[in-house]
């Protein structure tokens, strides 16, 4: 499955689950994640099979409990816009009260500032543990 430019441009694809694949958006400020259905020419949620899309659900909310409480994150902001990349994408950002946008959405509020390669590293290591082979849902790592 092709990745749409705009996503491969702004992302670094950490691995997969059972269905999604797991990007990390390069933008330091927040702890956001987009889970990228591997399914061709979709652009919506309820264009999903069902089975996919209770995998779907199940990768999410594992994902989004993950943030929540390991992260330890006042609020998971979870969406499928879709207007500027149509590839049907869903973003995880880990909110926290003290962010450069809290309470507002981070959206436009501010340039990107793109992870050093530490930073990269240092948030890669945190997710490690927490996305094992052995968890609710199996996650495989791509090559860093």
């Amino acid at each position: 499955m092709a990745l749409h430019p705009q996503l491969e441009k702004d992302c670094i694809a950490l691995g997969e689950f059972r269905l999604c694949s797991l990007l990390l958006l390069n933008d330091a400020s927040y702890p956001w994640f987009i889970l990228l259905p591997n399914r061709d020419n979709l652009s919506e949620i309820f264009q999903l099979g069902e089975a996919d899309q209770k995998q779907l659900i199940a990768e999410s909310s594992f994902f989004s409990a993950l943030l929540k409480n390991d992260l330890h994150a006042d609020k998971v902001n979870v969406a499928a816009l879709g207007n500027m990349v149509p590839q049907l994408h869903i973003h995880h950002i880990a909110r926290f009260k003290n962010d450069p946008s809290w309470p507002a959405p981070v959206w436009g509020a501010q340039p990107a500032v793109p992870y050093t390669d530490e930073q990269r590293q240092q948030r890669i290591t945190t997710l490690r543990p927490l996305l094992s082979a052995t968890s609710a849902q199996p996650f495989r790592w791509y090559p860093q």
